[in-house]
């Protein structure tokens, strides 16, 4: 898998750097009620009006009662691929966007069983997750520097897991990304 995604990447990156139009080059920050997605990030903008990016970062969350044990919480790292098609030439103003995240993460939970006094059992999970999103956003440029708040929606899907089963599901999103444009 590893290999695969590496291969991805460089294939991604090479076919895009052929283009003379612009590139960002900045940090995204997503928020959602039970973890952060920081990360860094580059965008393709080709064409007129579309764009397609790439984010490598970690996935950092506390799923507290709304996973599928009593306590689960744990990070990963992960990347992201997705495209962008804005509504104005320039690759400014608003836009819509698919995109989807690769995340490898290792979740510890917590349960208690029914017997008097109940006992507490831990355990560790190993999961991949793909988080496919629908995502939009306004982009505001300035002299080369972008700053981009965005509001995603999608669906966490657990699809390869080595221990226990973990929360999944919808996802609601909210982001800010602020960089460079060169």
């Amino acid at each position: 898998m590893k290999k695969i995604t590496f291969l991805f990447l460089c294939l991604f990156l090479s076919y895009f750097s052929i283009a003379q139009d612009s590139w960002d080059v900045g940090l995204e920050f997503q928020a959602y009620p039970t973890g952060i997605l920081p990360g860094a990030r580059i965008e393709k903008n080709f064409s007129e009006r579309h764009a397609v990016h790439l984010r490598i970062g970690t996935n950092i969350f506390d799923h507290r009662q709304l996973g599928k044990h009593y306590t689960e919480e744990g990070q990963g790292f992960g990347f992201t691929v997705g495209y962008k098609r804005y509504f104005s030439e320039n690759h400014e103003r608003f836009f819509l966007g698919l995109r989807n995240d690769v995340w490898f993460n290792e979740v510890k939970w917590g349960k208690e069983t029914l017997p008097k006094p109940p006992l507490q059992m831990n355990g560790i999970t190993k999961i991949t997750v793909i988080q496919p999103t629908l995502e939009g956003g306004y982009t505001f440029v300035k002299k080369h520097f972008f700053l981009t708040p965005t509001f995603a929606f999608g669906f966490e899907i657990n699809t390869k897991t080595d221990g226990e089963a973990t929360g999944e599901g919808a996802i609601i999103l909210l982001g800010l990304g602020t960089g460079y444009r060169f």
